[in-house]
């Protein structure tokens, strides 16, 4: 694909000059905010766990949250316990029913206090700012914000244009949305006017470093506070929050690649009663991939995962080239790390395991682990058809345990019991809902993750930590995790830790499960493999301490200094 197709080559970004230094008197100024969108403190996963690691790992620096939340009856009990360096936690949020009196202030026309022509001119400048937007050029629209928006800068109130006739006007003849019913359109818009004004319409404490961690709502945040303070933006793309919230938003496989070109709105659809993309889906999606266009080209830095995600980012629109032209680093991989420690009694524990393997050979009962929430995504109820799959060739010495909570989508849960009760696998399958995965983990032969996407999942480190290898599907950076030859530091070669399949590719999974239950030699090679990959390469340690450099480098502060240094010794 074309660099021209992919959109991601922009115009050079145009900072405002520096204002007066502003602090909340409510929220103190902090090294580092990390903006959050409905997760950490308040949700566990993936995320919220490198984010606790991120502000555990390291107490030099000092750090706020802002965590975005649709409304108030959304989760708000800290469940990680947050150490003494997260000075405070600011909660936004999305609803409109939380700001409606605000919002409704704000888009009031009066409040403009410009005549006909004045709003004309106003229109006609935020038209041309989105055509500039299409063409890689962000500034029209960030010096509108810098005008109308930023409660520090603003000489007008933005808001107040999109509820005039001349505003809605325009918008009724841009692109798709001629095609929407003026009284349709007119609501559709309230509904992303209202989000900017939820997130856009107040200052952001201060911060050396606004580090977000999707590239939605949070990147948009963390571009505009960092524009505000004269600060820097720092991306983490665990996933490509993009490409996951359009596909799901048209029902499509989470493995698909989403593109600026927007060929993804005209494919035929995967479910055919769904018919074709409607024109609120497809309002949705270009919402949200321009969104991702804007914001990009704001990020100092932007860290990746896994090598591939830089290849899909780049379709989307990241400015990967840009930001790596020359001597630049500004794209870059950084991964996931595991705490060898926190696995270690699991670990030692797995060696009885694997010397018992090798002794019984094709006669061991194999304890196979699915480790996640139970939602479509992560493929439950193909890897209980492959389960079925192995059950009807012969063998049937294996029991599967499902270690994750059950009611993040019920209905998906009853049809995994109804998968199990049709297939009659009842006494093969055990569900344990949410539990200590680590103190469990040494029971486990395999890690099953038969998903449709993933980024590079804790769960799959802890497990390699505690040398169980993996049979995973070909999505993310499970490659780079389990297939990939890696190069130790010592310059020999650690091969594989497990096997890959293609998602949804039910007997494929289910051969990759009879080559290591028949193969007990092979098996015992992945396990080396998978503690050596660790160790060489996913280490907490070394990724906290490239954070660490990041956020100091970014924020313009001294180096670390020694005794925060893990190595530090005291002399």
């Amino acid at each position: 694909m074309t660099e021209q197709m992919y959109r991601n080559h922009y115009a050079p970004l145009q900072l405002p000059a520096p204002g007066p230094h502003y602090s909340d008197p409510e929220y103190p100024d902090v090294d580092v905010a990390i903006i959050m969108e409905s997760t950490y403190p308040y949700l566990k996963g993936g995320v919220s766990a490198v984010v606790h690691d991120i502000v555990c790992e390291n107490p030099d620096l000092t750090y706020g949250i802002i965590h975005i939340a649709w409304d108030k009856n959304s989760p708000h009990e800290d469940l990680y316990g947050m150490p003494e360096n997260v000075k405070w936690v600011k909660v936004l949020y999305l609803s409109l029913e939380v700001n409606r009196d605000a919002f409704a202030e704000a888009c009031d026309p009066s409040a403009l206090r410009m005549n006909f022509a004045e709003r004309q001119a106003l229109t006609n400048r935020l038209m041309d700012g989105f055509s500039a937007l299409i063409v890689g050029d962000v500034n029209p629209l960030w010096k509108l914000y810098d005008e109308g928006i930023n409660p520090a800068t603003r000489s007008y109130n933005l808001f107040g244009l999109f509820g005039t006739r001349e505003f809605m006007q325009a918008i009724a003849g841009l692109g798709f949305f001629s095609e929407v019913p003026f009284g349709e359109l007119f609501w559709k818009v309230r509904d992303f006017v209202s989000i900017l004004f939820a997130i856009l319409h107040e200052r952001m404490p201060h911060a050396r470093v606004y580090h977000a961690h999707t590239t939605g709502y949070a990147a948009l945040i963390a571009a505009a506070a960092a524009r505000d303070h004269g600060t820097s933006f720092l991306l983490t793309e665990h996933n490509l929050y993009i490409r996951d919230t359009v596909n799901t938003k048209l029902e499509r496989n989470m493995a698909k690649p989403v593109t600026t070109d927007y060929a993804f709105l005209n494919e035929e659809r995967e479910h055919p009663g769904l018919g074709p993309v409607t024109l609120d889906e497809r309002a949705w999606s270009v919402w949200f991939v321009e969104m991702g266009r804007f914001c990009y080209p704001s990020a100092d830095m932007a860290t990746y995962l896994y090598p591939k995600a830089l290849e899909e980012a780049r379709g989307i629109g990241a400015p990967i080239d840009q930001m790596n032209e020359g001597e630049k680093d500004r794209a870059i991989i950084l991964p996931n790390g595991m705490l060898i420690e926190s696995v270690a009694e699991a670990y030692y524990a797995r060696q009885a395991a694997r010397a018992r393997i090798l002794a019984e050979g094709r006669g061991h009962v194999w304890r196979f682990v699915f480790i996640a929430r139970v939602v479509p995504i992560k493929g439950l109820t193909d890897l209980i058809r492959s389960l079925a799959v192995l059950r009807d060739q012969g063998l049937v010495n294996f029991h599967l345990d499902v270690l994750g909570p059950k009611d993040h989508l019920p209905e998906y849960y009853e049809l995994c019991l109804r998968t199990i009760e049709e297939l009659n696998m009842g006494e093969y399958i055990t569900f344990h809902g949410t539990v200590n995965v680590r103190a469990m983990l040494d029971r486990f032969d395999l890690l099953l993750m038969p998903s449709y996407n993933e980024g590079q999942p804790i769960v799959a480190l802890e497990a390699m930590a505690a040398s169980i290898p993996l049979v995973s599907t070909d999505v993310g950076g499970m490659s780079q995790l389990i297939d990939d030859v890696l190069v130790a530091p010592d310059g020999h070669e650690i091969g594989n830790c497990g096997i890959l399949t293609i998602p949804g590719d039910i007997h494929g999974f289910a051969a990759a499960l009879r080559t290591l239950m028949e193969e007990p030699s092979i098996y015992e090679r992945y396990c080396v493999n998978a503690y050596d990959r660790i160790i060489s390469f996913f280490q907490l340690r070394l990724v906290m301490d490239r954070y660490n450099t990041i956020y100091r480098e970014l924020g313009k502060l001294p180096p670390r200094a020694p005794e925060f240094d893990p190595e530090y010794d005291g002399e």
